[in-house]
């Protein structure tokens, strides 16, 4: 990872490891404060290559400078996830951030069942995005109108799941290891897996390990890049 003005400024693309409970802005905030204090710079392009929610971790794209161009084709790759569908509960953000608000059985779910209900989930589909996000309608993000109780209606999205693939399983547990196109709501696909299954379901933990050719593994964590920048630990 250069860190050097020139490479800065020209245009690099940062890769952070984002942490729980962060947002991706914050993520973005903390990089551009870490840099301008390092290199004494008054303005910096600083933006980020596709959100992740703030119970989300994993790889997120910074790019600075000239870069900051190229974030619209990094975002049209395919992404890679693992993590957690609980079954028997869901929650209107279909993940933890907001409390559960209906009970499901799981007892009639074999798990047989769990592998055929994939089957539905697996290449192009149609996918409703949580009325808990930050898509834009009417000049709105739809969570605004979610939190002030006010009803909207979704359009489905077609979608392309690549890969879903189930990686271990202790009900009402589920571990999985996915790779989707761009606008993959994974919240989405927990709540409709849990559907398929005459149950419900949330995601309750997420992990993006992947962006195109780009990996999690290769990431430092903000507070390892603010501290290699500045010697200061956050």
């Amino acid at each position: 990872m250069n860190l050097s003005l020139n490479s800065i400024l020209e245009g690099q693309l940062l890769l952070l490891d984002k942490p729980i409970e962060w947002t991706s802005f914050q993520v973005v905030n903390k990089l551009r404060w870490a840099l301008k204090k390092k290199f004494q710079l008054k303005k910096l392009k600083v933006g980020h290559a596709g959100t992740l929610d703030p119970l989300a971790t994993g790889l997120l794209i910074v790019c600075t400078g000239k870069m900051t161009k190229k974030i619209s084709e990094i975002q049209a790759l395919e992404k890679e996830y693992t993590g957690t569908i609980s079954i028997g509960a869901t929650t209107p953000s279909f993940d933890l951030e907001t409390p559960f608000d209906q009970h499901y059985s799981t007892d009639h779910i074999k798990q047989e069942d769990l592998f055929l209900a994939k089957k539905q989930f697996e290449g192009l589909i149609d996918q409703y995005p949580p009325i808990y996000s930050a898509i834009k309608k009417e000049g709105k993000r739809l969570y605004e109108y979610a939190r002030q109780g006010e009803k909207t209606k979704i359009e489905a999205r077609k979608v392309t799941i690549n890969t879903f693939d189930l990686t271990q399983i202790e009900l009402p547990d589920v571990k999985f290891h996915i790779k989707c196109s761009k606008g993959t709501y994974i919240r989405s696909l927990a709540h409709d897996y849990g559907k398929a299954l005459q149950s419900g379901a949330h995601l309750s933990q997420l992990r993006r390990t992947a962006i195109g050719p780009y990996s999690v593994e290769d990431a430092m964590t903000p507070e390892q890049i603010v501290h290699k920048l500045t010697g200061i630990s956050s």
